[in-house]
């Protein structure tokens, strides 16, 4: 038999999500067997799957323990430099990333990400035990791509994680960029409304009209300064799709400087850039100033000047 004592990271969630993350060596088939055969209790009650657990409940699987595997120890990471911690408290971070790192592993197989510096800092500064933890493991709950620089939000707990991605969802967390374009935008001011669909490896497609497989998406722009063929481009996400604004800014004739994927070739050959001039620059949370588990946030701004503007001519 098998027995979890409940915490605070692993309240929360369903009986059968809990173990399929505390026991990743069983079987989900046999997790589910034994959950027919009411073989999984929580506080002496037989439970079904569905079943939401609670901080201090008392979990028992009744299954033999070479049934749940030999856990591997895992093989110590290098230390590195964690980027700079723009705020933190006992429920989140903010971090900045820079430009080459991703923030999970990708497609170039890199094993150094934003994700697992975070880890490590958590891990090294006490505020992550992952030998204490049964289901959680600290979470970044927005992402960038790896050439595009900004802010970067973590989630120490699971209840900030939970809430984070619930504002998210509800559009309470507002992201600006700031991006200079090769080219300027048709108009100073506007929301696009359009369309856009992304397969796995493939670029974005950006539609005026709604199409098969295509989700809507809303872009708002305000052109902050010009000179010569260049523009520095203010950013509103109302959507977040798969390289909406580099997609988006490339459809409207201005595409992003520096981008190798949607952008202008002749460009940034003559700018001699090679990364994509966008920086997720301005953060803002719209939390009450009471009550909330990240009130502390109510009335800030988060936001720095990239430093790409000052060298390519743009003082703000």
């Amino acid at each position: 038999m098998r027995v979890f004592q409940i915490g605070r990271n692993d309240a929360g969630q369903r009986a059968d999500k809990f173990l399929c993350k505390a026991c990743p060596k069983l079987p989900k088939s046999l997790l589910y067997k034994t959950f027919r055969k009411k073989d999984i209790k929580c506080n002496g009650r037989r439970i079904p799957p569905e079943t939401f657990l609670q901080a201090g409940d008392v979990l028992q699987v009744y299954l033999p323990d070479d049934c749940f595997g030999t856990a591997q120890k895992p093989k110590p990471a290098p230390v590195l430099p964690m980027p700079e911690i723009v705020y933190e408290d006992a429920q989140i971070a903010l971090l900045k990333k820079p430009v080459n790192l991703p923030v999970h592993a990708d497609d170039r197989g890199s094993a150094d990400t934003l994700a697992g510096r975070f880890l490590q800092y958590l891990a090294k500064t006490g505020a992550y035990d992952p030998a204490k933890e049964q289901s959680f493991t600290p979470a970044l709950c927005n992402r960038l791509d790896r050439n595009t620089e900004g802010f970067v939000i973590g989630a120490k707990t699971a209840e900030a994680l939970r809430t984070v991605n619930e504002m998210i969802r509800e559009n309470r967390v507002t992201k600006r960029y700031l991006c200079i374009t090769a080219g300027f935008p048709p108009k100073q001011q506007d929301t696009v409304s359009a369309y856009h669909r992304r397969e796995e490896g493939q670029k974005a497609e950006i539609s005026s009209r709604p199409r098969e497989g295509f989700k809507p998406i809303r872009t708002g722009y305000e052109v902050l300064q010009k000179h010569d063929d260049l523009a520095l481009v203010l950013v509103t996400l109302h959507t977040g799709r798969t390289h909406q604004i580099r997609a988006q800014m490339a459809a409207l004739g201005c595409p992003v400087l520096g981008d190798k994927r949607y952008g202008n070739r002749d460009a940034n050959r003559h700018y001699s850039i090679s990364h994509q001039l966008l920086a997720a620059c301005i953060l803002q949370l719209d939390v009450p100033a009471e009550g909330h588990l990240l009130s502390a946030l109510c009335g800030r701004t988060f936001s720095y000047t990239p430093e790409f503007c000052a060298r390519y001519g743009f003082d703000i």
